[in-house]
């Protein structure tokens, strides 16, 4: 039987033989902390690989309410499968470490545990004397059969490299003949080394993790329908007018394909669509708040007939009574200058303006508003001594989305690697407001990073990374956590964004 062919997993064994050695002529305090160094070490990257892994999971669920829905439909389930059985495996592992360390006179005192490092009898007796050797190794077996048979694909991808080494080294013992699981790992290993090789199992299965993940997440693909156009769905080009003014109705797919051949009906009139947009101009009448009926008939992505009701509304006022437009939209953003103009019948003399829980400046028909409250709040005009409330929400600014280049979640590693710098933008977003990143943690996994490597930015200049850069490649994924952004209205966290290549 030969030595594993991985370089990194080769080290890690041929370590523990070598200190194994030299623990059974002499436990000295130079060996046992040599190997609670290496235990150290692998809890380490463990954690770094599960980190890593549960950023790349949480972005195959996003996928689940994406355009590449259906092919995540098929992969998002076997990587959670992935997770569980690998949780499953790595929980059991604990209890076995717990009871190695229990038959060495576990004591826990101020939290902290005391045990005997040196103790030669209780991986001996809990892995040979109760059988728990040969269950661990099926259980191992087990586990590498399951991942593998999750999917063909991920047999065919696996079979002969997954990172889950289990059997020994060649050794033998007194008696000549090779040892076994058992006998190699546990039989008169002191507590500490048999503390690392379990450490050493635990990091095969956040690795082996990691490799099958990264390997769902390439197989969801692109999408294969792009929506190649962008355009309103449905709005007015005012929220309040006046009998007799103007009105402008918009409609149409909000993203759409030149496929989707929208047809649009706005108070039961068939509109033409222009590049996907739909518009009709009404004379406003009446007075109070009016509905326009609106249907939209498109075929999706997928080739289905989508039908989208919607309605839109607005008020008229009453001539000689006050008046309050909105000039962005019916809603104030925290953070950031909100223009409005109000009119009013009588001279501003005679008119007073106020808002509650906010801040309104400015003189005559052009007013700024200031907020800092999410929720409702009213302008309320008083004119000739009758005071009207105008009815307002606010909001804060939506999160920017980080992006890099296109900013997709699968791109070529070419052009990742071409990219010097990252950013945050806002979209769909009718204030023009610009938010800066100043910080971030970048986690490296997948291809040509057989341990997860962990680095930092402090703004949005990717020069610091240019050496792990340079190691991607396709099936390389590269992570970015804790994404701090500077903007109008201050320091923000915003969503992290993880980048399969390809």
């Amino acid at each position: 039987m030969a030595l594993p062919k991985e370089p990194r997993q080769k080290m890690i064994n041929i370590m523990y033989l070598v200190l194994t050695a030299i623990l059974a002529i002499n436990v000295s305090n130079e060996v046992i902390v040599a190997f609670k160094t290496v235990d150290a070490s692998l809890q380490k990257s463990t954690g770094s690989l599960n980190s890593a892994n549960d950023k790349m999971l949480a972005t195959l669920k996003d996928e689940l309410g994406g355009p590449t829905a259906q092919q995540a439909k098929i992969w998002q389930p076997k990587a959670d499968s992935v997770k569980l059985l690998s949780k499953e495996l790595s929980d059991y592992i604990d209890d076995l470490k717990l009871k190695v360390k229990q038959g060495a006179g576990l004591e826990i005192k101020d939290g902290v545990e005391r045990f005997s490092d040196d103790n030669l009898n209780s991986s001996t007796n809990l892995f040979e004397n109760q059988g728990k050797g040969k269950e661990f190794e099926a259980k191992l077996y087990a586990y590498k059969a399951q991942i593998l048979g999750l999917d063909t694909a991920i047999n065919n991808e696996f079979k002969n490299s997954l990172p889950m080494d289990i059997a020994p080294p060649v050794t033998t013992g007194d008696d000549g003949k090779p040892k076994d699981f058992t006998r190699a790992y546990f039989h008169m290993t002191p507590t500490v080394a048999a503390l690392t090789m379990l450490s050493k199992f635990q990091n095969n299965i956040a690795n082996t993790e990691n490799k099958v993940v990264a390997f769902c997440q390439r197989e969801i693909g692109e999408v294969k329908v792009h929506m190649d156009k962008t355009a309103v769905l449905v709005n007015a080009s005012a929220n309040y007018v006046m009998p007799g003014d103007k009105l402008t109705i918009q409609a149409g797919v909000g993203a759409y394909s030149s496929a989707a051949a929208p047809v649009v009906t706005i108070r039961g009139t068939n509109v033409p669509v222009v590049d996907g947009v739909a518009k009709m101009d009404i004379t406003a009448g009446g007075s109070g708040q009016q509905t326009v009926e609106v249907n939209v008939v498109y075929t999706d992505e997928h080739g289905n007939k989508v039908t989208s009701p919607e309605k839109v509304q607005y008020t008229v006022g009453t001539p000689g009574g006050s008046a309050v437009m909105l000039d962005k939209m019916n809603v104030f953003y925290i953070g950031v200058d909100n223009p409005v103009t109000i009119g009013s019948p009588t001279g501003w003399d005679k008119t007073q303006v106020s808002i509650n829980g906010a801040t309104i400046t400015g003189n005559g028909s052009n007013r700024i508003v200031r907020v800092s409250k999410v929720g409702p709040t009213n302008i309320n005009v008083t004119a000739n001594g009758k005071t009207t409330s105008f009815p307002f929400r606010v909001k804060r600014i939506p999160d920017p989305v980080f992006k890099i280049a296109s900013g997709k979640p699968r791109m070529p590693s070419v052009e990742f690697k071409n990219q010097q710098y990252c950013r945050a933008e806002l979209e769909n977003f009718d204030f023009d407001l610009k938010y800066a990143v100043v910080g971030a943690t970048v986690y490296f996994s997948g291809a040509n990073f057989p341990n997860v490597a962990q680095a930092q930015i402090t703004g949005n200049n990717l020069a610091g990374l240019d050496q792990l850069i340079k190691r991607c490649g396709p099936g390389s994924v590269v992570t970015f956590d804790n994404i701090k952004v500077n903007g109008p209205d201050g320091q923000r966290v915003i969503d992290g964004k993880s980048f399969a290549l390809y």
